[in-house]
């Protein structure tokens, strides 16, 4: 056991869902050419007035209305003052004092056990630019500056110092991005920056304790690698702390290749941004009647889902898990559940041969080669004994490969399974005079030769033996 607690707070900036950026027109499309999606008010240029995305704004509502926030009715957007090459202005518009939501938290489990953590606040802010730093000829000595996501809109979520681990840091990450995806607010990717997490972590002797001085882990591009860089400066911060030294107020970078974190800069406290009001935009104002409307749009949540999947659909807790995770494969997996009438086969199917079919081709979800409805039929034909299931999973690669549904398909390739008695009596007369060793091993006790003889039929029929039927028949020969 560590001497220390472990005090973890996290910071989450979510880009907002919209087509254009939070103050001007220019698009937000990720992978353009550098510098094409800019123009005077992203870019700063003298005399270029910023105009709020009204469509921003209701999304960011609904964030906050969907975390349990207090909306206020008036917010107020501020400069942060702070030099980088990749921020146009040399500020940065965001929101301080008087953010647009304060308060509400977020249900999730480690091990199966329920946490919640407290959010301080969400606020509204635009995004900098881009630094990069290889891939030119020059890169060695000059840093190019991509201007393309300045002023892309953000909401940041602020969590209070709730969480104790690594494990939960991970467990929360997960859970936010599956409710912002469900909402289709954000689209959760974070190879593309849509979704940055920075991790504020301090340690303690214990919860009477004041906290320690925390540092700020940044260059945090996936959720394990926010528990991997948590994990190691636990570890720094043990052995320092051990050692009778004192933790310096930082921002770390974390290094994956290395699995380390090392000191970025000294941590900025607010002071050193000079806050203070923008002038250029009015207060935001939100009306009760625009809550009332935008709460009416929110979707079932993930939390919600969950349970209706445990408790209805008598999914077990890992499939209801993985299945809430994503909107677009809860989606997918309610259209097949409700096509073939049995929400756990459709679960099977969907974390299995799906997932797997998806995995290899590198798709998403929203990609998929078999459309749900021809899933959801394909197992209709396995529940009624049509097919078998080996013979399924055969039919679902074709379907895959050319896009037709599974009906078809075994119509054309004589794939119907035989459910023909006599026709089965037949060919496992033909297997047991082909096979008398083994069918004197059976008959002499060792039954275990059952499988080999089995195998044999289901050869002979290509696998389209119905296999309880063609077992149950195999057996009653075998007594004769």
């Amino acid at each position: 056991m560590s001497a220390f607690e472990t005090v973890i707070g996290l910071e989450v900036h979510t880009q907002l869902n919209t087509r254009s950026k939070l103050f001007c027109g220019c698009a937000t499309r990720f992978g353009a050419p550098a510098n094409t999606q800019v123009c005077p008010v992203c870019l700063g240029l003298p005399g270029a007035l910023p105009v709020l995305n009204g469509g921003a704004v209701e999304m960011a509502i609904r964030l906050a209305v969907a975390l349990d926030c207090t909306v206020h009715h008036n917010s107020l957007f501020a400069r942060k003052n702070y030099f980088y090459p990749d921020l146009p202005k040399g500020y940065q518009i965001s929101q301080f004092d008087h953010p647009y939501a304060t308060g509400g938290g977020l249900d999730f489990e480690v091990d199966g056990k329920p946490h919640r953590v407290t959010l301080t606040r969400i606020h509204m802010e635009e995004d900098a630019g881009k630094s990069v730093h290889e891939g030119y000829p020059d890169s060695d000595r000059s840093t190019y500056l991509d201007f393309n996501r300045a002023g892309t809109p953000l909401c940041e979520i602020v969590t209070e110092p709730e969480l104790s681990s690594p494990a939960e840091a991970y467990a929360f990450l997960v859970r936010l991005k599956a409710v912002v995806t469900c909402l289709g607010v954000c689209d959760g990717n974070m190879e593309q920056g849509s979704l940055r997490c920075d991790a504020n972590i301090s340690l303690r002797r214990g919860a009477s304790e004041p906290l320690g001085d925390r540092t700020e882990l940044k260059n945090l591009n996936s959720f394990r690698n926010v528990q991997r860089a948590l994990e190691y400066e636990i570890a720094r911060q043990t052995e320092i702390l051990g050692e009778g030294g004192r933790v310096e107020q930082e921002t770390r970078l974390y290094d994956a290749d290395r699995g380390e974190t090392r000191t970025m800069r000294s941590k900025e406290d607010s002071p050193d941004y000079r806050y203070f009001p923008e002038p250029d935009l009015p207060p935001l104002a939100i009306s009760e009647e625009e809550l009332t409307r935008l709460r009416a749009t929110l979707p079932e949540l993930p939390t919600a889902r969950r349970r209706r999947y445990l408790d209805e659909m008598g999914l077990a807790a890992a499939a209801a898990d993985y299945l809430v995770l994503d909107g677009d494969v809860a989606a997918y997996f309610e259209k097949v559940a409700a096509r073939c009438q049995d929400p756990q086969v459709a679960a099977n199917w969907v974390m299995g041969d799906l997932t797997r079919l998806l995995n290899d081709r590198h798709l998403s979800m929203a990609d998929a080669p078999v459309p749900a409805e021809d899933l959801g039929d394909l197992l209709k034909e396995i529940a009624a004994g049509a097919i078998s299931g080996k013979i399924g999973k055969e039919v679902f690669q074709v379907m895959a490969a050319e896009g037709r549904p599974p009906g078809e398909i075994i119509a054309e390739r004589g794939l119907a399974q035989i459910s023909d008695e006599g026709a089965l009596e037949a060919i496992i007369q033909d297997v047991l005079a082909a096979n008398p060793d083994q069918v004197s091993q059976y008959r002499a006790g060792k039954t275990t030769v059952l499988g080999y003889l089995l195998g044999r039929v289901m050869q002979a029929t290509r696998g389209q033996a119905n296999p309880k039927l063609a077992n149950r028949l195999l057996r009653a020969a075998l007594k004769a």
